[in-house]
């Protein structure tokens, strides 16, 4: 046996395949954690510009008011947020990808056990999917999927939204605006999941 390797030899140790694995699931964590609260401050300066007030930001973000007077101040220093409109009807490509994933959200939470685009917007959510090209594109397909799977229990307004979404993603138009990608993507988000259920 000198000079052999014992096939059961190390058969607790960790493979290199193992560890990259590993350190990818936590790091994926890590990105994560590091683009929310990003998102978070953000949101921070965004309704500080709409008017509301630091004690009620904090109470909302689940923050000390000094932690947000501190975001809030860093805000001043730099060029104050232009206006943003937060209507539907907007055309830019992280608007309608919002609206995309706020759909594709009350499908999923709707139809749970069978919609097909569960996986995916889980995914999204944690962080392990983002919002490239390719990835809208199979979103779109899977929405696509349970919009038909579903037809004859979804409410009108889920294909309706659906059908102005692809339109606009099929050619999106240029926003100027100081809010980032990511913002204007929470934003239609929440909006969206809350205008399909005042439809309902």
């Amino acid at each position: 046996m000198t000079g052999e390797e014992d096939p059961h030899q190390n058969t607790e140790a960790m493979t290199e395949e193992q560890a990259e694995r590993m350190f990818a699931g936590m790091n994926e964590v890590i990105r994560a954690g590091e683009e929310m609260r990003k998102l978070r401050t953000e949101m921070i300066k965004v309704f500080a510009g709409l008017g509301w007030t630091q004690d009620r930001i904090a109470q909302l973000a689940d923050m000390s008011q000094p932690a947000v007077s501190k975001q809030v101040t860093k805000c001043k220093m730099g060029d104050p947020p232009s206006p943003m409109g937060l209507s539907l009807g907007q055309h830019d490509a992280p608007w309608l990808e919002g609206r995309l994933w706020g759909l594709a959200e009350e499908i999923s939470e709707t139809f749970y056990d069978t919609a097909r685009c569960t996986r995916y917007v889980n995914a999204i959510t944690r962080g392990k999917k983002r919002f490239t090209p390719q990835n809208v594109d199979e979103l779109r397909r899977l929405v696509e999927e349970d919009l038909m799977l579903h037809r004859a229990e979804m409410p009108d307004s889920y294909r309706n939204a659906y059908d102005e979404i692809s339109r606009g993603l099929d050619v999106p138009s240029k926003v100027t605006t100081t809010a980032s990608a990511s913002v204007r993507r929470a934003l239609a988000h929440r909006i969206q999941r809350d205008r399909l259920r005042d439809d309902a």
